[in-house]
């Protein structure tokens, strides 16, 4: 997982000329001539100084609060063979304490440097230097300090971070917009489409009938006539449960720093464990540890009947024959999904005279087609529909619900203050009656 670092502020640079109109007195001038970064930098390094003996301090203790975890946890793994949760937790903190104290020692000492040697950065004149320095005040004063003398003064403004005298410094900063800018999602639908159900088990099975010889007819009522025999044939299915999981790696430190982004990041696991599954409830491809999807087990389109325009089908046509498809094999169609973009090409279907045969622009309509919801989803292939009762002819089973989990003691997390974040759920998927699905592509079924 990549780092955050802060945005850059432009390295913009603002320059200010303004005219100084100065009238002298000798009190004046002793106070600018006196003012100076001298006395400043002073004060500075004996605060510098008085800060970093506390530090010093508190760096000795927390060195021997991890050499005491080092201790402990040797002792542990000696006696125990493992070490506690307790001791562990105690040693990452430590740790973590040790390391923080040092960083923020590190940075002042680099700050007490640069003072001892004049700031840093070359220091830009005060405005009273300035003004005393200038030739026209020397004239001024030599001659004998009556009337007024203008000075003009040009200071720079920088953007850039610098403690030079005459800079903006840290006080630009870029307007930090809340919360992340994440990339769109897609709204699953087909989850919504079946009848939903659970399990404890690595496995579902189910009885299925496979044939059916119906020999029911009319009998004579004579004493010992015979009865005719029907056949019914059945079968074991047997769907299994299927994992899917992914995780990504962060550093324990952003993760206390930002607390919104560990919940931003639950929620992007969360939603690629549902972007798969959409895919799997539809194409899986039941090899391997795929789910059989309804489209990959869905019966092939074949016109029922041949209709009056058979020679002019439209998309339209097509989706009809196909209900009529499911509804011959006695499971009436309840939904039809199909691409958005061959949602929208219905749309635009115009009658003769140029008006809209299935849409109202000026107003939404819920997307329907001969009486039942059409379902658009980008996880169906531009082209191909499926058509079914997808109540009665398939229910999914959860296992396990999806859920994020994190831990420190994943590989060398620990030494290393990673986080390992989680997300996984596990399913079964089982389709009753693949006839009660009618798949397809437009172009083939129009062409036909």
């Amino acid at each position: 997982m990549k780092r955050f670092t802060p945005l850059l502020a432009f390295a913009g640079i603002v320059a200010i000329a303004f005219v100084a109109v100065v009238v002298f007195d000798c009190s004046a001038i002793a106070h600018a001539h006196a003012f100076g970064g001298v006395i400043a930098d002073a004060a500075g390094l004996a605060t510098l100084e008085k800060q970093i003996g506390e530090l010093a301090t508190q760096l000795k203790g927390a060195a021997d609060d991890v050499k005491k975890s080092a201790e402990t946890t040797q002792t542990e793994l000696k006696n125990l063979g493992t070490t506690t949760a307790e001791t562990k937790k105690a040693a990452d903190e430590a740790l973590v304490k040790h390391n923080e104290i040092s960083q923020r020692m590190t940075e002042l000492e680099q700050k007490m440097t640069q003072l001892r040697q004049g700031g840093g950065p070359e220091r830009q004149k005060t405005l009273g230097e300035t003004i005393i320095n200038d030739e026209a005040v020397k004239a001024f004063l030599a001659g004998g300090r009556k009337g007024r003398v203008s000075v003009a003064v040009k200071a720079i403004i920088s953007a850039a971070t610098t403690v030079a005298d005459g800079s903006a410094g840290d006080l630009i900063v870029p307007t930090r917009v809340p919360g992340i800018v994440a990339p769109p999602q897609r709204r699953m639908t087909i989850r919504d489409l079946l009848t939903p159900g659970r399990t404890d088990k690595n496995a579902i099975q189910y009885v299925k009938e496979t044939g059916f010889t119906n020999n029911a007819a009319t009998v004579s009522e004579l004493t010992g006539a015979t009865k005719p025999q029907s056949d019914i044939q059945f079968d074991i299915v047997t769907s299994a449960v299927s994992t899917i999981a992914h995780w990504v790696l962060a550093t324990k430190q952003i993760l206390d720093d930002v607390p919104q982004l560990q919940s931003y990041i639950d929620g992007r696991l969360r939603y690629g464990l549902q972007y798969v599954e959409e895919g799997q409830l539809l194409n899986g491809s039941g090899t391997g540890t795929d789910l059989n999807g309804i489209y990959t087990q869905a019966t092939v389109y074949s016109a029922p009947i041949v209709p009056s325009a058979a020679g002019n089908l439209t998309k339209i046509d097509v989706i009809r024959l196909a209900i009529l498809q499911a509804f011959l094999a006695e499971y009436p169609a309840n939904g039809i999904v199909m691409h958005p973009s061959d949602w929208a090409d219905i749309e635009l279907t115009k009658t003769d005279v140029g008006d809209y045969l299935m849409a109202n622009p000026q107003g939404g309509i819920e997307p329907r087609l001969w009486r039942l919801p059409v379902v658009e989803t980008q996880a169906m292939t531009v082209d191909r529909f499926l058509a079914g009762a997808f109540n009665l002819g398939a229910q999914i089973f959860d296992r396990e619900d999806a859920n994020v989990e994190i831990s420190t003691e994943d590989s060398d997390n620990f030494r290393k203050n990673l986080v390992t974040i989680r997300a996984e759920e596990r399913l079964a998927l089982a389709v009753y009656r693949p006839e009660s699905f009618i798949k397809g592509t437009f172009a083939t079924a129009l062409a036909a």
